[in-house]
């Protein structure tokens, strides 16, 4: 399978790129493990996101609601930052921001005793709304007091996760949603009025367009604060079940960008918010912790043509999770076990980190675009790209460029044999823990092959590239710069 792309210094192509905008994470809890951060450290040096997203940040665990009965039988009520100042004082030595998602319930507020997950979140009403409120600008009184109202004003604020799902709202109850959304959005413009605030953070399935549809028209009668409109993605079709884990087909990138344009439309169908940002702030393949593609290659190609769309319908879109330390089914039990990061623990990348970090560095003007290659023209008038074959048949792609003089093709590959340490791990026999040694091998083997092409031209570039089935290659051509140092010359040795 050949594709063949001409580039032209004229040439010009539509690309939004907002791939560093936001990444997910499991609970706010999880900040406090050293390898969470040791793993989120590592991503920031290749990815650079700007924001982090995750659930938990009124969870039990993170001790913010304080609520005690004294010796006289008198109820109080206080609240506790210390857990939340570390977290957020590590995100932002990372470089990183919290995009806040107020949730889940605490304890002593639930309203109904349901919990979800293996760290038992109540995903109910409050009890007290009085109480929540409180809660609420407690929480964001502090930091704004901490780091600043003009940073926290700058942290996006999504109300609740999912309240389409029974799981998540109880009995997905969308009247008991929308009364959340209108005194939770009122409250925190009360302490922040420049903070971005939004909704609904719905997830798929047949109900979606009905809650966003009936979400907007609320927030309009109401004449609510409303500064994005968020949901979630995900890709995969029903799945089969195999032990503790579940498989699925995928659907294909242009459906899944057709089912964002739907979103879109439901919101510029309505004049007062016409144009008002689409939030994506969860997106992957599978929406499980448990399946197997996203340790895989394939997941890496699948997102990497995924990201050259998704700009097309969303100003934000949170891939989740950057990382393995999850907790949602129970600890992990095994290195490799599907987890949704682009991480593995032992700070072992994946392929689909790469994929992440080859768009989030991109630079300059996009030149050329197509389902399975993207070409940008940097500031200097080198060139950068990225190419990925979502085939199971091999493709070579020719790539020709304008151009005079010597150059250097360099090309960072992502394929069966390199940035694949879940081959190697298969290799070994699964070690469920491995030790020291065998993860610094799987972190070499988890490093792109990089490589040079020299080329002469006198009248144009011609570059081949092979990319095997799921690859994913990054690719940047730039004219040599000859620096050489009198006498050295180590052609005899080589």
């Amino acid at each position: 399978m050949r594709h063949e792309v001409h580039l032209t210094a004229e040439a010009r192509a539509a690309f939004r790129n907002f791939s560093a905008a936001c990444v997910g994470t499991g609970r706010m809890g999880l900040a406090l493990q050293e390898e969470y951060q040791r793993q989120l450290q590592e991503v920031q040096k290749l990815c650079g996101f700007r924001f982090i997203r995750g659930h938990g940040l009124f969870c039990d665990d993170m001790g913010i609601y304080q609520h005690w009965t004294d010796p006289q039988g008198v109820e109080h009520e206080g609240f506790c930052f210390t857990y939340l100042d570390r977290v957020v004082d590590a995100y932002l030595r990372c470089g990183i921001r919290p995009y806040l998602e107020l949730g889940f319930m605490p304890g002593a507020l639930a309203k109904e005793p349901q919990t979800l997950f293996y760290y038992q979140a109540h995903t109910v009403p409050p009890k007290d709304e009085g109480a929540w409120i409180r809660l609420v600008q407690a929480t964001l009184r502090h930091l704004k007091e901490r780091y600043g109202e003009d940073e926290v004003s700058g942290w996006p604020c999504e109300i609740w996760n999912e309240p389409n799902l029974a799981g998540f709202w109880f009995q997905a109850d969308k009247p008991g949603y929308l009364r959340l959304y209108e005194i939770t959005a009122k409250a925190v413009k009360e302490i922040l009025p420049r903070m971005q605030v939004g909704g609904p953070a719905v997830c798929g399935g047949d109900s979606t367009p009905g809650w966003i549809r009936d979400f907007l028209a609320f927030c309009e009668e109401k004449e609510l604060p409303l500064d994005f409109v968020s949901r979630h993605a995900y890709m995969a079709h029903m799945p089969t079940h195999t032990g503790r884990f579940i498989y699925h087909t995928m659907c294909e990138v242009d459906e899944t960008i057709a089912e964002m344009r739907g979103t879109r439309e439901i919101i510029d169908s309505f004049p007062r918010w016409k144009s008002l940002p689409m939030h994506v702030t969860e997106f992957n393949s599978s929406y499980n912790p448990r399946c197997p593609v996203h340790d895989t290659l394939y997941n890496a190609a699948l997102m990497a043509h995924l990201l050259s769309r998704f700009g097309e319908v969303a100003e934000v879109y949170s891939y989740w999770t950057f990382g393995d330390v999850f907790e949602e089914t129970g600890v992990p039990c095994s290195l490799f076990h599907g987890g949704f990061g682009m991480m593995a623990d032992g700070c072992v990348p994946k392929p689909t980190l790469w994929a992440f970090s080859f768009f989030n560095n991109l630079r300059g003007e996009c030149a050329h675009r197509d389902d399975s290659c993207l070409v940008m023209r940097r500031p200097d008038g080198s060139w950068e790209g990225i190419a990925w074959n979502l085939s199971d048949e091999a493709m070579t792609l020719d790539l020709s460029f304008p151009g005079q003089g010597e150059y250097v093709l360099q090309t960072r590959t992502v394929d069966e044999h390199h940035a694949n340490p879940l081959r190697c791990w298969l290799d070994m026999g699964q070690p469920a823990n491995p030790t020291e040694e065998e993860l610094a091998f799987l972190r070499g083997a988890a490093q792109p092959l990089c490589a040079t092409r020299h080329f002469d031209a006198e009248d144009g570039i011609a570059a081949e590239l092979s990319l095997g089935r799921f690859a994913v290659v990054h690719f940047t051509l730039r004219p040599v710069r000859t620096e050489p140092e009198d006498g050295y010359d180590p052609s005899m040795y080589l």
